[in-house]
């Protein structure tokens, strides 16, 4: 697999190497000879892929997680989150949890009606579905693809209980549609905020939205009625965690009514790129950013045990979950959003050559 950053000039991405996926058995490096300048190499576009998929609903049985189903109308994410813990689902497609992650995208566009087939089914039960747990559906493509849209017609018309997590804005665009499911008891909206430094943001997550903007869509959400939380997600010790209460205090602010939190996490082949980039950005403290992971990893850098892996253990891990809660009581933030209701749904009805009766 060629290496993109040897290839192409890079702006704006944040991840800084394009490395072979886990499962390929060779990896071709190109050597830059000195006789092309960097100026007179091509810019690495984003390139999107069609996929027509047999399933959208996917399946888990983690006992950590607060669902059971969830639907993703993306592979990969132009966002660039270089944290990004799906990254290594990447590898599964043959391509890179680099840049290819965000630069070679695939879109769903049968989704929305691979889903209403999938409701119509006699066997299936209805639970909220989550989406945007493994890669964003407001991200920029979705402005062309309109597939996030599109589900939620359906998820709408059918009275199905939906959760969402974003960094979008154009989440904005869907509200009519939202609007009208929160009315119903339908949906809540999680918005990601991982720091309130523009600079910070625009160097991890470099094709976000900026936080300031992020919090517009709270309040945009919250004002049309839509129940919101702060994610304060990822917390990277020693370089955002500083940040947590002022972050908590912005979106209940902007009208978030509930918070949570998640620790930094480096799966596979996200550890090494986000090392990279703090060796890139913050020299400074890159070691003790790493120490401080490893202390709340047993000594790894990652420990993906059940209950653990999303906020570690140890002195660190328990000071940031008091801080947590000291400042969502000060704050009148929920922790747990009220049930969304799942008696309104209804199949949707199957085509056929019969005539209905009624």
């Amino acid at each position: 697999m060629d290496r993109e950053d040897r290839r192409f000039k890079v702006v704006g991405r944040a991840a800084g190497s394009n490395n072979a996926g886990r499962f390929e058995r060779h990896e071709r490096v190109q050597v830059d000879d000195g006789w092309t300048p960097d100026d007179d190499l091509p810019v690495l576009r984003t390139q999107t892929a069609i996929e027509v998929p047999r399933k959208v609903i996917t399946y888990n049985s983690s006992p950590d997680l607060p669902f059971d189903r969830s639907i993703n109308p993306y592979r990969g994410c132009e966002h660039g989150c270089v944290y990004c813990f799906a990254r290594p689902s990447h590898a599964y497609l043959g391509l890179s949890p680099g840049l290819d992650f965000e630069t070679r995208l695939v879109a769903r566009p049968d989704a929305p009606e691979v889903l209403k087939r999938e409701l119509a089914a006699k066997s299936y039960r209805v639970a909220p579905i989550a989406i945007g747990t493994n890669t964003d559906p407001y991200q920029p493509i979705e402005r062309a693809h309109e597939i996030m849209r599109a589900c939620l017609q359906v998820l709408s018309e059918t009275g199905h209980p939906v959760a969402i997590v974003t960094k979008g804005a154009l989440i904005e665009r869907d509200i009519d549609i939202l609007a009208d499911m929160a009315r119903r008891g339908l949906v809540r909206v999680g918005i990601s905020v991982t720091t309130l430094d523009a600079r910070l943001s625009r160097l991890m997550e470099p094709r976000a939205p900026a936080p300031a903007r992020r919090l517009q869509v709270v309040r945009a959400l919250s004002g049309a009625g839509v129940p919101v939380r702060i994610m304060a997600a990822p917390l990277i010790p020693a370089l955002t965690d500083p940040e947590l209460e002022d972050i908590l205090k912005a979106g209940r602010d902007a009208g978030a009514r509930h918070a949570s939190w998640i620790m930094l996490r480096l799966p596979r082949e996200v550890s090494p790129l986000v090392q990279d980039w703090l060796a890139r950005h913050y020299p400074d403290r890159s070691e003790r950013i790493m120490a401080r992971l490893r202390e709340m990893h047993g000594g790894k850098e990652y420990d993906a045990t059940w209950h653990r892996r999303m906020r570690g253990e140890g002195p660190y891990a328990e000071i940031i979950a008091r801080r947590f809660d000291v400042a969502v009581k000060r704050l009148g933030l929920g922790l747990r959003a009220p049930p969304m209701r799942c008696d309104l749904f209804r199949p949707p009805v199957k085509e056929t050559a019969q005539l209905s009766l009624f």
